[in-house]
């Protein structure tokens, strides 16, 4: 049984996650290089360590949330790997590619270790909420003892496959959420150029074809539909540049399966203009703005 997790990255997901994993009972160590992030992380309930080893010496679990590949692939083979028990499950909840996914996860598997990659869909407000969704890729065993330690941080937990395939699974939504977020800004843009109201245009392409969750779930106009970023000055949310990695990462999948994703490669264009005009720190539906 799961009792004592480490978590590694304590930023906007990682903090949120932190507290649910108090919130579910579980003793919780964790490390961040930010002092603001262990600070808050302290007066949430978990025990703050000043290294990765340190904080994942002993426990059940480990659970990391990080940048990138390049990061990923380094804590687990310098910190992680050999230093916590062989008996802790390895949760990696970050986005990468699927590639180091796999390769981590041959590591972690050739030391002794069991690993899942669970990546998660959701954004800040989920991640606060405990609301989640993770993809998970790794054995049947695997994905059996990380479902306590996720479902403490999410609403659906889903088992995609063998190693990797939850990474594979992110890419691929994430690159049709910019599609769709894109779509649905144009259709609301053009909307507006021909004189329809856009609660009116709401209420009925949300009950029509058109509807998705781009539109009913995170409208990108200000006061339609349920609250979201777009309401907060594009504040919070799902910042433009982490789409546009996220966009990167299945393109770069996409080359290596030799699939052609046409809207994926524009979706990919218009984010990467976005933000090197300055609005990377702003949601994606601020994409509105160019339109």
């Amino acid at each position: 049984m799961i009792k004592s997790i480490a978590i590694v990255g304590l930023g906007n997901m990682g903090g949120g996650m932190a507290l649910n994993l108090v919130r579910g009972g579980f003793r919780v160590h964790a490390f961040d290089l930010s002092r603001e992030a262990c600070a808050k992380a302290k007066e949430n309930g978990c025990e703050v360590f000043a290294t990765v080893a340190e904080a994942v010496r002993g426990v059940d679990a480990v659970v990391t949330m990080l940048p990138n590949g390049g990061i990923i692939d380094s804590v687990y083979s310098n910190e992680v790997i050999g230093k916590a028990p062989t008996s802790a499950l390895l949760l990696d909840c970050s986005t990468i590619d699927v590639a180091t996914a796999r390769h981590v996860a041959n590591a972690a598997r050739a030391a002794g270790y069991e690993m899942v990659d669970a990546p998660v869909s959701g954004g800040i407000a989920a991640a606060s909420q405990g609301t989640l969704t993770f993809m998970v890729g790794g054995t049947k065993h695997a994905f059996q003892r990380a479902e306590a330690v996720l479902n403490a941080m999410g609403k659906a937990v889903i088992h995609a496959g063998e190693s990797g395939a939850g990474q594979a699974a992110k890419i691929c939504n994430n690159m049709l959420l910019g599609i769709h977020m894109i779509g649905t800004c144009e259709a609301f843009a053009m909307a507006e150029r021909l004189g329809l109201d856009l609660h009116a245009f709401y209420d009925i392409a949300s009950k029509a074809s058109g509807q998705c969750w781009s539109m009913t779930s995170y409208c990108p106009v200000p006061g339609v539909g349920p609250h979201s970023p777009a309401d907060n000055d594009f504040q919070g949310g799902f910042a433009s540049a982490l789409m546009l990695k996220d966009l990167k990462l299945a393109l770069e999948a996409a080359e290596t399966a030799g699939t052609s994703v046409p809207m994926g490669t524009r979706a990919k264009e218009i984010y990467e203009a976005f933000t090197a005009a300055g609005n990377g720190g702003l949601d994606f539906s601020a994409i509105i703005r160019t339109l």
